[in-house]
């Protein structure tokens, strides 16, 4: 299947129709609390799996996060049949799933470890590195950098506000410079 950018695949309560193969392009998987704030979890790109469509299809559940196609995505859908006889039957798919489950489960150890014990201005640092273009540009907004990171908005706003005013990024329109990769770089790993 093709799939244009933009497109929901999922939204919590929906059942889950087969595990996801990612071919090409990112999904983004994201949980909104009931205040509307809004954390990304993780994303899906070729290779790695979606741990929400693996849970439900093991524990017979429905989806209680959402996901997004962040890219024009190619995937292949594999129904709950042919994925148990899969898994019961191909070894090297076996050994495949479960490398890439522990694999998430440690992404999801280190986000919640990062939103728990990291400061605001790390968690900032390392997201702007993170996203930034070979350029040195990241065209995120705010409320998308707040997504990133498990913060609000406004709190995004002041901590880029004293970035700029340190030298350690540029605002422009549209987009955020990196002027200082190294200083984003010692923020980004303080107290490590």
């Amino acid at each position: 299947m093709r799939v244009p950018k933009g497109q929901v695949l999922y939204r919590p309560d929906d059942e889950c129709s087969g595990f996801v193969v990612v071919h090409a392009g990112t999904i983004k998987v994201s949980l909104t609390a009931e205040n509307g704030r809004e954390i990304v979890l993780y994303r899906v790109r070729p290779g790695e799996i979606c741990l929400q469509t693996f849970g439900c299809l093991v524990n017979g559940t429905r989806y209680s996060a959402e996901a997004v196609a962040e890219t024009e995505i190619e995937l292949d859908v594999i129904p709950l049949a042919a994925f148990q006889q899969r898994i019961a039957a191909d070894a090297p798919f076996r050994a495949q799933l479960f490398s890439a489950v522990a694999s998430r489960f440690a992404d999801l150890e280190r986000l919640v470890e990062e939103v728990a014990l990291a400061s605001i201005e790390q968690r900032l640092a390392r997201a702007l590195l993170r996203l930034a273009d070979p350029d040195h540009r990241v065209g995120a907004t705010h409320e998308r950098l707040a997504t990133e990171i498990g913060s609000a908005r406004a709190v995004v706003s002041r901590q880029l506000g004293t970035f700029a005013r340190d030298g350690l990024i540029e605002l422009a329109r549209g987009h955020i410079e990196l002027r200082d990769h190294a200083g984003l770089a010692l923020l980004a790993n303080a107290g490590e």
